[in-house]
């Protein structure tokens, strides 16, 4: 054996091995993936060289794009939707299967006749035809209330309108016939099916009725009150649609002093503060008891800081501009109407519509304090005049409340069901003490003359509230004479709404003891308790 020929053999034989090797690894930084020998790629020809013909359009000698416009030159795609004087241009259902089609004559071995594929397509055109519905159905409008007229305190009735349908299994089937028959430039018409409304004028003028009214008392503070018919007259008469969401403070509007609102006692972050519009949580909580009793849905509600005086704890609904609101949903088939007026120290709410609620059934709130909460720290107010380490007493502050409000369902008598809707949680109001700790004591007739001439009169915290925010701790003076009124009034009674309900007695009216919370633009803006409705 030569060895030396063996040895070349071998030298050839690694040279080659690093090519293939180097090769590779070439291909790899090259971006391009080695093709096993399994792979067989065929690159898109420029031009057919054999005889190919689609549906009889000859394609021979023409790169793809040609052909692709010869093809739709025949086949042109101006499929028109047509009612009355709309149009609508339905889109190229076609386009992939020209595509697909040219895929296949250009990156294989073609035959020599094709033709024009155009099945499969139900889905795309059933897509088509829902968009066409969607573009002009026309839902069917009930009679029902459209405008409120103020001079005669009533709301006027709108004419019933028909609605129309189109008719979507026959528009597919019409758009499958034309794809089927290749008549893609066709100009098809849709019928529409009319439908009748529901309810017509006549019918609901005779099933419109008061669903419920709720009545809550105020008192004799007359800018608080002032704020209070203002708000009433802004909210009085409102329309709100099938599905549609009210809000307060959006229908009411901002409270302004250019409006006419007046200062009056507010909350602000638990501070008794002078607000305009002040009171104006009183008209949002009595249309938030009527529109509960009416079956609508409430969306956003939250409780005061402080426990209200004129409504029971848990079923009060704070608002102030910029703030919380109290918001709630016509969940019913026809618009409701609000009505809201104050006067004589009353403030009623009442909602027009057809019922919502099944012949018989009532909605009504039950609040129950399930917890007393300890006061706040106390106060304390510096005087000079005591001696130190001596504490007087100003006021003595009160404990805060936890209530338990559930929603009361009931049909004639039976009780169908009493699930809790929320719990409110109520602050305390904080003692106040006067004490000395400046190490000075000034006898009372020297701090007399040394005081300036309006020292007498009292201080913002015991005049804020007002005679109808009278609470725990804070002394007030009446805005004129000293008559504030101590006697609790009579108890009220207020429809719990829809045909059928039971007269739900309010509350009774106890002595005006507690500050009414509210913040500014009439609400309260301090702590609450933010109440989610309960699902349905």
């Amino acid at each position: 054996m030569d060895y030396r020929i063996v040895a070349i053999v071998g030298v050839i034989l690694i040279l080659a091995i690093a090519a293939v090797v180097y090769g590779m690894q070439h291909s790899e930084k090259a971006g391009i993936e080695p093709k096993s020998s399994e792979e067989v790629t065929t690159e898109p020809e420029t031009e057919l060289v054999k005889e190919v013909k689609v549906d009889g359009v000859p394609i021979t000698g023409m790169s793809r794009d040609e052909a692709r416009a010869q093809i739709l030159k025949k086949y042109p795609w101006d499929m028109k939707v047509v009612y009355g004087d709309q149009v609508y241009k339905v889109g190229n259902l076609m386009e992939g299967k020209v595509n697909t089609l040219l895929d296949e004559i250009y990156q294989g071995e073609p035959k020599e006749s094709y033709t024009l594929d155009t099945s499969g397509l139900e889905e795309v055109i059933q897509a088509q035809a829902a968009a066409v519905a969607a573009a002009w159905d026309k839902p069917a409008k009930n009679g029902s209330i459209s405008k409120y007229d103020l001079a005669t305190d009533t709301f006027i009735f709108e004419g019933e309108a028909v609605g129309i349908a189109i008719d979507q299994e026959k528009l597919v089937s019409d758009i499958q016939n034309a794809v089927k028959s290749k008549k893609f430039d066709a100009q098809i018409q849709v019928t529409a099916n009319e439908i009748q409304p529901e309810i017509t004028v006549a019918t609901a003028q005779e099933k419109y009725k008061t669903l419920a009214t709720y009545t809550t008392k105020t008192t004799s503070n007359s800018k608080r009150n002032t704020n209070i018919r203002l708000a009433a007259e802004a909210l009085n008469g409102a329309i709100v649609q099938p599905g549609e969401e009210l809000s307060f403070n959006d229908t009411v509007g901002e409270r302004t002093a250019a409006k006419g609102y007046q200062g009056a006692a507010a909350y602000n972050n638990g501070e008794v503060v002078e607000e305009i519009g002040g009171g104006v949580c009183q008209v949002s909580t009595t249309l938030y008891n009527a529109v509960l009793r009416a079956g609508l849905k409430i969306s956003v509600r939250r409780s005061h800081t402080f426990e209200p005086s004129y409504v029971t704890p848990g079923q009060d609904a704070t608002v102030s501009w910029g703030g919380p609101d109290f918001k709630f949903i016509n969940n019913s088939s026809t618009a409701i109407g609000i009505r809201a007026h104050y006067a004589s120290q009353t403030m009623t709410v009442s909602v027009y519509g057809i019922p919502i609620l099944e012949e018989g059934v009532t909605y009504s709130l039950e609040s129950t304090k399930v917890a007393d909460l300890d006061p706040p720290a106390p106060t304390y107010e510096e005087d000079q005049t005591l001696q130190p380490d001596v504490e007087v007493p100003v006021s003595a502050g009160s404990r805060g409340s936890r209530w338990e409000t559930r929603l009361v369902i009931k049909k004639g008598d039976e009780v169908i069901s009493r699930e809790v809707d929320h719990t409110s949680t109520y602050k305390g109001h904080a003692p106040v003490v006067k004490r000395n700790t400046s190490g000075i004591v000034i006898p009372p007739e020297s701090s007399e003359e040394s005081l300036p001439s309006d020292a007498s009169q009292p201080s913002e915290s015991q005049t804020a509230a007002g005679p109808d925010e009278v609470g725990p701790g804070i002394p007030t003076q009446p805005e004129t004479a000293p008559v504030p009124e101590t006697s609790p009034a009579p108890a009220e009674t207020v429809p719990a709404g829809g045909p059928g309900g039971q007269e739900i007695p309010a509350p009774p009216q106890e002595p005006v003891t507690v500050p009414e919370p509210m913040s500014p633009g009439g609400g309260d803006a301090g702590q609450g308790f933010m109440v989610e409705p309960k699902p349905e």
